[in-house]
């Protein structure tokens, strides 16, 4: 398997940092510089989470049960997959639940969002989807095609749970990403970390992928360590770990390859020990090409985590070989590729299945 990272223009840049934070014998006149910002870093994560902790900010709250899942790292945990577990499990026990999101990296975050930070974006109603990927985001419209729930993004975190409470009766909250939003109560903080990545480097940002330091544990209600493997020995046995050493009630979350379906034409499956080439847009795109093992995979092909396809990417992508390969990606890429030509070359997406002890877990 070959690997390759397409880098049109402002592009790559972030494939290249997260192959630094995850990597603990980093060093080099680069690295020394993300330290030195680091140092800056952790001066305003404290000043932050210290001015809430001792009251001196205090969060809002609203008129209903609120759960953050988030991470103490940056992306690519598996966050969306368990915030849909969760929000599954709630709506069958006859919950309204809201999904509220920043939206980073859509079409509608760049649409003034800094000018009007107290936009609601109203991505579904439970029932219909009102945006597409490129401008609601692949984790926006990939929860809304795959649940019930009322999916928003405002970078108001605030606003968007009030809007959801106000407009359509919600009683379960779900902030996808919120452990850092400290503007917004929250009755249960859930925190998820990579089996395999964990906390790479153990550097803060932008030297290493920690959003803050350890003392952030003590805000965490329970920990969920998320197994993006086929064998779960490994996840299994850093579970037991955490749960004792932080005495904090910790679960695991299992997540598997479930079937490869055409984009196009979902009825159409890959076969086993076909030739493909795979790419992606996620926070680690390893753990996703590992999943690929039964295929022949002659190249992989990294983009920026969130990134928006334009059609200069396709056709860089469909150039990449010339044996008649096809091309597989992930379900959150997916939905964002429906509007381009892929000039007869059939595209694939895996399909995970996940599985969580939701009951206990909240």
């Amino acid at each position: 398997m070959v690997g390759c990272i397409y880098a049109p223009k402002n592009m790559g840049f972030k494939v290249n940092i997260s192959k630094i934070h995850y990597n603990k014998q980093a060093k080099g006149l680069f690295f020394s510089i993300l330290k030195f910002c680091s140092f800056f870093y952790a001066i305003g994560s404290r000043l932050k989470n210290s001015l809430y902790d001792k009251n001196i900010l205090t969060p809002k709250k609203v008129d209903a049960f609120v759960i953050s899942v988030g991470n103490l790292t940056t992306g690519g945990v598996g966050k969306t997959p368990v915030v849909a577990e969760i929000a599954n499990y709630l709506t069958q026990k006859g919950e309204k639940v809201a999904i509220v999101s920043r939206g980073y990296g859509s079409g509608l975050s760049k649409e003034g969002w800094a000018f009007r930070p107290n936009t609601i974006n109203l991505i579904s109603d439970g029932e219909k989807i009102f945006f597409d990927a490129d401008m609601a985001g692949d984790e926006p419209v990939w929860l809304a095609k795959n649940t019930k729930a009322v999916v928003i993004t405002c970078k108001n975190r605030y606003g968007g749970s009030k809007y959801a409470i106000e407009k359509f009766g919600v009683t379960k909250i779900i902030l996808d990403d919120g452990f850092q939003h400290r503007k917004l109560h929250r009755d249960l903080d859930i925190v998820l970390v990579d089996s395999e990545k964990a906390f790479g480097n153990e550097k803060l940002l932008p030297a290493g992928p920690l959003r803050e330091g350890a003392q952030a544990f003590d805000r965490v209600d329970k920990i969920v360590i998320v197994s993006k493997n086929t064998e779960h020995t490994r996840a299994e046995k850093y579970a037991k770990i955490m749960n004792k050493k932080l005495s904090k009630e910790t679960f695991v979350c299992y997540m598997e390859p479930d079937f490869v379906y055409n984009v196009f034409k979902p009825e159409e499956r890959l076969s086993k020990g076909e030739k493909i080439l795979a790419f992606s847009a996620i926070g680690q795109p390893q753990q996703f090409y590992n999943f690929l093992k039964d295929y022949d995979v002659l190249k992989t092909v990294d983009f920026d985590d969130h990134h928006n396809y334009t059609q200069a990417d396709i056709d860089k992508l469909v150039g990449c070989i010339n044996a008649p390969v096809s091309l597989i990606t992930t379900e959150k890429d997916a939905s964002k590729l429906l509007n381009f030509d892929f000039k007869g070359k059939k595209v694939f997406a895996l399909k995970l299945k996940t599985r969580l002890d939701v009951e206990r877990l909240i």
